[in-house]
């Protein structure tokens, strides 16, 4: 399915043209030349001219869903007590403090990583059963493009503004499946090192790695427990995408990173923001932000001003700073999720009435597929939006 809308296409940039300036080492050949070595598939897309994207990490989608359909119906009483549970944590902010503690307890952290925890070993399989095993709605990089291929176009796009090369080391913070590792890995040559607080999703990044024979490393770290178990100035770049929205203390985080970058060394993120027109005092907003939290995973609410604070403090410079999506709006590709998880549970929920699936499905399906209208809404009010996008470096010297 193909949502047609009036707005006149943007063009994907070309890989020249994206390049980010060259980081002036002599020993550094030009990035733009590496990624065009790299083999690529052209893919046909309605409605408008092929979309030249590298579709050799990508996943198989039958055997994927069936996987994660075998563990989702094996969940146990305890494992769906615990996911349903972990939704407490959206409901508060980690700039208040006091209502944290009076919620979670003096220990707050901890009780936060337990429903972080708990939360994605189930969440992963359920965006699995759809277009978003990355766990993310990427920008709108191409409006006659769906999911998949924009996720691809943001994540060559990314490849490109960092100047990875092959053998170039890049930290990816909140990994997730590592698919993004893997698309990463095989469009540049690039050693991906992911983070990632789940062992469900890390082993299955280990094991779709390990078949691809994909020079890849995972590692089970909260990044909100620092310092990061990663040496010094051991990375060529950093990119995260859509995972600072559980970030605690962002200009801590931000030093972290500092710390383990090269002098030089670029830095990509895309992430949720609260817009300019977000007003928490508007009673609609508050209730649109109220039900979103819960549906995109956010604890915190950060501004493009906390960002870019939290950035400079650290010692960073800031590059580029703008949203992703072609005239600042993801909503045709939210819709294309929405509309996809709600035909899923209308099936979904016939089988269950029909006793072919266990009564838990629907507690699942009705929990997953909550509050989309609401995402949507807000995204095309331009009160938030999770296609932000962040280009920093670290100073030479």
């Amino acid at each position: 399915m193909f949502i047609t809308l009036t707005a006149v296409p943007v063009p994907t940039p070309s890989k020249a043209s994206a390049t980010a300036p060259s980081r002036g080492s002599s020993d550094r050949t030009d990035s733009s030349d590496s990624i065009a070595e790299t083999k690529q598939k052209t893919v046909k897309v309605k409605g408008t001219s092929s979309v030249d994207v590298d579709r050799s990490a990508s996943t198989g989608r039958l055997k994927t869903m069936r996987n994660s359909y075998r563990v989702l119906k094996n969940l146990t009483p305890k494992q769906m007590d615990d996911f349903m549970n972990s939704y407490v944590i959206y409901g508060l902010d980690w700039e208040n403090e006091a209502q944290m503690i009076t919620t979670l307890g003096p220990d707050y952290p901890t009780a936060v990583h337990d429903c972080l925890v708990s939360y994605y070993s189930v969440l992963n399989h359920l965006c699995a059963l759809g277009e978003v095993e990355k766990m993310y709605i990427p920008p709108v990089m191409n409006i006659h493009a769906g999911i998949l291929d924009n996720q691809l176009l943001y994540e060559e796009f990314v490849a490109r503004e960092i100047e990875l090369k092959s053998g170039d080391h890049v930290l990816d913070l909140g990994c997730g499946r590592g698919r993004v590792a893997a698309h990463m890995s095989k469009y540049t040559g690039a050693h991906v090192t992911g983070l990632n607080l789940d062992a469900d999703q890390l082993a299955s990044a280990r094991t779709f790695a390990a078949k691809r024979k994909l020079p890849l490393e995972f590692i089970q770290q909260d990044f909100n427990v620092l310092p990061l178990k990663l040496e010094t100035e051991s990375f060529d770049a950093f990119y995260q995408i859509q995972a600072l929205s559980l970030c605690k203390d962002l200009p801590a985080t931000f030093r972290e990173i500092y710390r383990v970058l090269k002098p030089g060394a670029k830095l990509s993120l895309l992430d949720w923001v609260s817009l300019p027109a977000y007003d928490p005092g508007n009673s609609e907003h508050a209730e649109l932000m109220r039900r979103i939290k819960p549906l995109i995973g956010a604890v915190g609410t950060p501004t493009v001003e906390k960002f870019h604070t939290a950035l400079e403090e650290a010692g960073f410079h800031v590059l580029k700073s703008d949203n992703a999506s072609i005239d600042g709006l993801q909503a045709p590709l939210i819709e294309r999720a929405d509309g996809y998880f709600r035909r899923l549970q209308s099936l979904i929920l016939a089988l269950v009435k029909l006793r072919v699936l266990p009564p838990h499905f629907k507690t699942l399906m009705l929990r997953l597929t909550q509050d989309g209208q609401a995402f949507i809404q807000a995204d095309r009010m331009r009160l938030i939006t999770t296609s932000y996008h962040i280009l920093a470096e670290k100073p030479r010297s």
